[in-house]
């Protein structure tokens, strides 16, 4: 029996990140294998919106830490509380976004406990459960049994479908805040959060996506931006366009950069690198737009259409609008 804790991801707006919903499905996986109850941790400054929807989940209990120092997420400060908490619980389960892994293996040092990252899978092995990871940009397919008491993962989210409400509604039981020991709060505090702002679908919860890549130039927003916005769609980019500085590092898919599986995706301009595809290749359908017929984005593409993207992009928007 392998009891979990799932431990939920707020907004700097108090609203909850359906990132977490995929956690919650993951979570249920593992005690479809080995049995044991799910419980949900959220920790926050104004979690009410929050716990409404979690309630919602079948849960056993929804575990509430709400106080004025988690107005702002900081590992240092939130480390504490989740490992406290998750000490009476086999399994800690947060989703592989930002937030879970800078997190997470502070909580795994302070337990003690074996960590795996960016999980997309669990079996059973021998009686122990067994994850599922990626592994050289997704071209290989390992598996990590961890064999401490206490286990932490982080799951993708691109690889695991969201929990849908139902199963009962939980009860909500509230506890305290543990603070930071010695110097630990004192050597970090926070001062902003610059984010990019904008009425477009979060690239990580978009059904559809228009990524471009250095093939654009300077003229990125200026091809992209009509398509985005005609389709509703989130915007993304190829690390060589974040690099060259075409647009922001938030924009970025692939490894080192944000994992999405849309409806949709749309990669223009983008030959197609293993680092950029390991970000987006489970996407339901993957449209390319490339001059080049060799592009290696062309191997994983559903439909590909070889082009000047900057005849092309114009037209299938006016094509688009025309519908």
């Amino acid at each position: 029996m392998q009891n979990v804790l799932i431990l939920a991801e707020l907004g700097e707006g108090k609203e909850l990140k359906n990132a977490t919903l995929s956690a919650i499905e993951f979570g249920y996986s593992c005690l479809a294998t080995v049995g044991g109850s799910l419980d949900i941790l959220v920790l926050g400054s104004d979690t009410k919106d929050a716990v409404a929807t979690l309630k919602k989940h079948g849960a056993g209990k929804v575990i509430v830490v709400e106080d004025p120092a988690f107005a702002h997420y900081l590992a240092e400060e939130y480390a504490p509380t989740v490992a406290s908490i998750a000490s009476s619980y086999g399994l800690l389960v947060a989703t592989a976004t930002t937030f879970g892994k800078d997190l997470l293996p502070r909580v795994a040092a302070r337990l003690g406990a074996a960590y795996a990252t960016d999980v997309s899978g669990v079996v059973t092995d021998g009686g122990e459960l067994s994850f599922r990871r990626p592994m050289f940009a997704g071209n290989a397919i390992g598996y990590t049994t961890l064999k401490t008491a206490q286990k932490v993962v982080t799951v993708r989210q691109s690889e695991v479908q969201a929990h849908e409400a139902g199963g009962g509604e939980s009860s909500v039981e509230t506890a305290q805040r543990v603070a930071p020991s010695g110097n630990a709060r004192s050597r970090i505090e926070h001062v902003a959060l610059e984010t990019v702002q904008s009425e477009r679908p979060d690239l990580g919860d978009a059904k559809i996506v228009v990524s471009g890549g250095r093939a654009l130039k300077e003229r990125f927003f200026e091809v992209l931006e009509p398509l985005a916005n005609t389709l509703g769609a989130a915007l993304g980019a190829s690390r060589a366009a974040v690099d060259a500085g075409y647009c922001p590092g938030d924009f970025q898919v692939g490894q080192t950069g944000k994992i999405v599986a849309p409806t949709l995706y749309f990669a223009i301009g983008i030959s197609g690198a293993i680092q950029h595809i390991a970000g987006m290749k489970n996407s339901k359908v993957i449209v390319a737009i490339n001059k080049d017929p060799d592009a290696p984005i062309f191997q994983v593409a559903d439909y590909g259409l070889v082009a000047d993207l900057f005849t092309a992009v114009p037209e299938l928007v006016t094509a688009l609008k025309n519908r």
